[in-house]
Parts: structure tokens; sequence; C-alpha cells
């Protein structure tokens, strides 16, 4: 995979009945993603600092057929940034730094390193070229890096835009911060991490993560392009404190709650955190849920996906750590917040509809473009499937959802073919594509 993932997470709309939380019914619906092969990890919610709810099901190990549970540990991916985002905070309180101090107290080798400052670094505000989005990156991104080398290669790649001029996701900005918090308190950020949240919090499967080892329960990641296939594994000296973290969902939300609660920053600090600007907060962002709003991250790294985030005024955590995906995170998300807050839903049945012959999908085939869409699809027939293939991407099967529509769960993608008319109208995120066969 080549990025570190930032999603914004679920929403839905209208009035939460209410209903008694009902632990029966949350089991069905993850016994139904583990049964249809939709899905492998491990969930956990936590009401007032207690585990209201734990589920694990998949395997850390698909070729020896180890089973994941509850305490097995997942790359996080780009949650590390309120890690990251909590340590530099606790530095600021100390009086140690700044978040107006300037980045080129400590890297003035980057462009416009006098006009960036710390607190743009932590809102995506700096400019710097994110370095996952390197047409090299792929190429490096399994080997180990030192912090000279990966610096000079962000210089390099220079800037997107003017600091402060807008936000860009970058992951180069918490890369950055880790070093900086290095710099400016002499241990290494593994150190940090747990003498300033891991301890305190009671966080006892929550470190900088290294190459996995299943016999230390750690967990392997698969894509689910065409049955689960082994995903790369990233050096972790490459994501850094933008996405190293190794954690489980439990111990994600004691840290949040921790957070939350004010045991490792001061109150006004956290509500500083929770100011958004253009999206962004200082290390993360609001994700809404009918009307509530609960704050926290995404990550996504290799075949990794996860979310935690805390509802505020209901004192809820909900955490969710994956190394596989093919039903979207948000469905399932949605799924298990919509039976614990008490809204009716009705468990997918994932019953499969009949796919069509290869013959008959041979009309859907050709090369698709528009010039509101900046990939060509193609489409063909591989054995009995249905294929598709972005530029530059890696292929993947779709999936028969009527007589001219098809999905994609991994990916949140619906296709539905107009052959009379040789285009397709192409969906994913709220967005609408129409594509006409060259």
């Amino acid at each position: 995979m080549k990025h570190l993932f930032l999603v914004i997470l679920f929403f839905a709309g209208h009035k939460i009945f209410a209903q008694e939380f009902s632990q029966a019914k949350m089991d069905s619906l993850f016994e139904a993603i583990a049964q249809n092969n939709k899905g492998m990890g491990s969930i956990s919610l936590f009401k007032e600092g207690k585990e209201v709810y734990a589920h694990a099901f998949g395997y850390a190990d698909l070729d020896n057929e180890v089973a994941v549970n509850v305490g097995t540990k997942y790359r996080i991916g780009s949650i590390s940034k309120t890690f990251t985002a909590t340590i530099v905070m606790k530095l600021v309180e100390q009086g140690k730094l700044s978040l107006s101090t300037p980045l080129s107290i400590f890297f003035p080798q980057f462009k416009n390193a006098e006009k960036i400052t710390i607190e743009m670094l932590m809102r995506h505000r700096s400019g710097i070229f994110n370095f996952t989005n390197a047409e090299d990156y792929a190429t490096w991104m399994e080997k180990p890096i030192s912090k000279k080398e990966l610096v000079d290669k962000m210089v390099k790649y220079g800037i997107d835009f003017e600091p402060d001029s807008r936000s860009e996701y970058s992951n180069s900005n918490y890369v950055l911060l880790t070093y900086i918090a290095e710099i400016v308190e002499s241990k290494l950020f593994n150190e940090m991490l747990q003498d300033y949240i891991c301890k305190p919090c009671g966080l006892n499967d929550t470190y900088y993560g290294g190459k996995i080892t299943v016999k230390n329960n750690e967990a392997k990641s698969y894509l689910g392009l065409d049955g689960w296939q082994p995903a790369t594994e990233t050096d972790m000296t490459v994501p850094a404190g933008a996405g190293a973290i190794v954690s489980t969902a439990s111990d994600l939300n004691r840290f949040l709650d921790c957070l939350f609660n004010h045991k490792i920053l001061a109150e006004s600090t956290v509500k500083q955190m929770m100011e958004i600007k253009d999206q962004y907060g200082l290390g993360m962002f609001i994700a809404p849920f009918y009307e509530k709003k609960a704050y926290g991250h995404t990550g996504g790294i290799d075949g990794f996906q996860s979310r935690a985030f805390y509802f505020v005024d209901d004192k809820v955590a909900v955490s969710y750590v994956s190394n596989g995906v093919f039903l979207p995170l948000n469905d399932i998300l949605i799924g298990a917040l919509s039976i614990y807050f008490g809204k009716e839903y009705k468990i997918p049945d994932f019953k499969p509809i009949a796919q069509p012959m290869a013959e008959d999908l041979r009309k859907y085939c050709g090369v698709y473009s528009t010039t509101s869409f900046p990939l060509k699809l193609t489409i063909f027939v591989e054995g009995e499937k249905l294929m598709a293939q972005g530029t530059g991407q890696p292929s993947f099967a779709l999936e028969a959802t009527g007589p001219k529509t098809f999905k994609f769960d991994p990916a949140g993608l619906t296709i539905e073919f107009d052959p009379e008319n040789q285009m397709l109208v192409l969906k994913q995120s709220g967005m609408r594509f129409e594509m006409k066969k060259e």
C-alpha cells in the first residue's frame, strides 16, 4: 500500500431511538462479517473508562492459521498522530516548545522553514509535500531508513503551497514533529511514548513497532483484492510518529479515555487540540454520528486499517483495528455504533448475487475516462470475473449487485454500466463520475 490513510469516518442522520444495548446483536454483526469473509480485526467499546464490549475475529497469520484474540496487536497507522500530538503538547505545557516555534530552529534546510510553525505542522498547514505520495515511495518503504536520509528526501520533494495558506494532509509533518520532540527531550520517541502516555494510562500493549512478530501476538496484514493476499510490510523507521505505533483496540480506548479526561494533559490543552481549522485539530478531527460528534483519528498502513474516536458528551470510546478489510470500516462502525446507541439496524445477510457469465460481461470491457476523474479505468474479463484497473493501480474483481451494477467493497466503490451509450457511472465517497468508453 502506498499511503498512510486518512479517511473521515462515519455519518448518519435522523434521531437515535432509545433501546438497550444488545451484546448478542453486536456479536451477530461481527460473526456475520467473519463468516462471510468480509474482514478481520478487533473492536472495543468503553463507557466511562470501562470496557463494555470487545470482540476479535480472523487470523493474525493466515498461512499458519493463527487466530486473533482481543489482545492481538495491530499497526494503527495514522492514529499514531494523536499520540505524537499529545507528546508535543506535553512539551508545550512544560515550556520546552511553543506552538509558534519555527521549523527553522531544527531543520532550516526546508524551504519556508522560518515561516512554518509547530502548530502548522500539527494542523497539516505547513505546505511540505507528503512523502508517501512520492512516485518512488513504493521502492523504498519496506527498507530501513535513517532520519537524515528521510529528511533529505522530504527536502528534495519540496513544498505544495505556502505555509498556513490552506490545509493538506501530509505525513511529513508528523515525522518532523517526531524528530523535533526527540531533539528537544534528548530521548527516543518510544521512550517519550512510554513515559508520557503508556505508563500513566496503563497501556501495556502499545509501543513503537518493528518487524511483525506473530509469536508476540502481533498480526500480519492482508489485502482482499482476490481472496486474502499478504500486504506489504512498511519498515517502521519510515512512518515514525506519523504511523509507526502498534496497539490493541482496548489500549486505544484507554488512551482516549485518559486523554479526554485530562489525565495526560490539562483540560485547556485538550480543548486546544479539539479546535478544528479546515477539518484538522491538533492530532485529531471530528467524526459525526447522527446528532453526536466524536474526536479522534483514522489510520491505515499496508493492509491495516483502524479507527479510534471518543464521544466526549457520552464518555464513550470506540476503537476498531483491522488487518484485513473487505467491507468498508465506515459501514462496520455505523453498524456497531447504531447497535450500541440504540438505533434500529439490520445485520447484513451478505447473500451472494448470481454472477453473470463471462460472455455477458464482455460488453462492458474497454477503457473508460473523463476529464473530472484523474485515472482511466480499464474493464476486462479474467476467467469468469469482471475486473477493473485504474491507471497505475492493481486490478480488482467486481462483484455483481444487479444486471448492470457492480461493487468493490474495500474501496466503497460502485459502478453502473450503460453499454448502449458506451459509458459507465462510478460512485465513491459521495462523488459521482460519468466515464465514456474510448
